[in-house]
């Protein structure tokens, strides 16, 4: 008995121990680790069932994932919609600054900042306009006459300059029917220059004072301002046709050209609309009206009913004449010292491109074409491919 119970007890730790022992089959192999010896542990580990449950959770991420990618087409539907207003933004703006089809020279950029200060309203009036040779019209679109000259010798007077006084106010006041002749006869260079409390000299009739210069006689002086020998005797009471170099002669009936005209009125433009309108959207920074997307606004809105006249701010060639998403119906005219107006939405444009036109020359009518929430003129104003506020060169 004493053998047999010593035979069974060797048997059952022989089974405890083998119990103890994992075996890990690789290929023909087993590697067998034994944990037994170690203390605290009471239990066997697989590299085999570890490598299952790794799989088991992988395949578990790829599930998911596989369900969630159904929904991952919402990501760039927002970003499409989101993107969509600050798209339109950055048109509008780039549109506005590289809309011209030339290339202007480029010169200074200094910009006359006179019309913060003590300049007077020496500027187009509102009821009388001039085209581009000077000549003064009414507001009934009538044009002043001067009178019959008179063969007698001119005479100068004086006047000063006062506040809310037009160029052509004070020409009609005095009998004059062309703007040149104030600015010729005081050697105005930039109309801007004219304060009120200047005086000016003004003659008794229309003309421009010629300062002779070297080998110059009055028939010369004659053919070169298309006048008559006489006239010069008389109006400058010679008593022969011999003249000195540096002798100053008034020329009657004589005027400025057309571009030194333009040139002496500097930076001052007419305003495009005769009839009455409010500015909705003035120049720089704004909310876009149709996006809420805040950006840069190139130029002015001026809301009136739609068919109101556009006349041209200044002489020019018309440079476009089409029609685009964002401007609709518009017209851009190029003008002398840089200068280049846009006008957009019309409802129908009047100018073709290619046409020379003079300044107050109908070019279309107000509409709302294109980009935008009402019946409105829009204005960009160009100096040398930069935009300025039109506000600081139309009087």
């Amino acid at each position: 008995m004493e053998v047999i119970d010593c035979f069974e007890a060797g048997s059952r730790s022989r089974v405890i121990k083998r119990n103890r022992s994992r075996v890990i089959s690789t290929g023909s192999s087993s590697v067998a680790f034994d944990f037994s010896s170690v203390p605290g542990i009471g239990y066997s580990f697989s590299f085999h069932s570890m490598w299952k449950r790794l799989c088991g959770k992988f395949s578990l991420a790829c599930l998911r994932l596989r369900q969630s990618v159904r929904f991952l087409f919402i990501i760039p539907v927002l970003a499409v919609i989101v993107s969509i207003p600050y798209g339109m933004s950055k048109l509008i703006n780039y549109h506005e600054s590289f809309f011209r089809q030339i290339d202007l020279n480029s010169v200074s950029l200094n910009e006359n900042d006179l019309l913060d200060g003590a300049m007077s309203d020496f500027a187009f009036g509102q009821t009388s306009y001039y085209d581009s040779d000077g000549n003064i019209f009414t507001e009934d679109s009538v044009k002043v006459m001067s009178p019959k000259i008179i063969k007698e010798a001119v005479s100068f007077q004086r006047y000063t300059v006062r506040q809310g006084d037009t160029i052509s106010g004070i020409c009609q006041k005095f009998g004059l029917s062309n703007i040149s002749t104030l600015i010729a006869v005081n050697k105005i260079s930039n109309v801007r220059s004219v304060y009120s409390g200047k005086k000016l000299k003004i003659p008794s009739m229309d003309g421009l004072i010629h300062i002779v210069s070297k080998n110059e006689s009055i028939g010369s002086i004659a053919k070169k301002y298309n006048s008559d020998v006489t006239d010069i005797i008389d109006v400058n009471d010679l008593v022969s046709e011999v003249i000195t170099e540096g002798t100053e002669l008034f020329i009657p009936g004589a005027r400025l050209d057309s571009n030194t005209l333009q040139k002496a009125m500097g930076e001052i433009f007419t305003n495009p609309l005769r009839a009455k309108y409010r500015i909705t959207s003035r120049f720089g920074y704004r909310l876009d009206p149709i996006t809420g997307v805040a950006s840069t606004h190139k130029g002015i809105d001026m809301a009136c009913p739609t068919g109101t006249p556009i006349y041209a701010c200044r002489s020019g060639k018309v440079l476009k004449s089409s029609f685009s998403p964002l401007y609709g119906n518009y017209v851009v005219i190029e003008h002398i010292d840089g200068y280049q107006t846009l006008y957009g939405h019309m409802s129908k444009s009047l100018a073709k491109k290619g046409d020379r036109v003079s300044q107050g020359t109908k070019i279309g009518l107000v509409g709302s074409t294109g980009y935008s929430t009402g019946p409105h003129l829009h204005l960009t104003v160009y100096k040398n491919s930069k935009p300025v506020d039109p506000l600081t060169v139309i009087k």
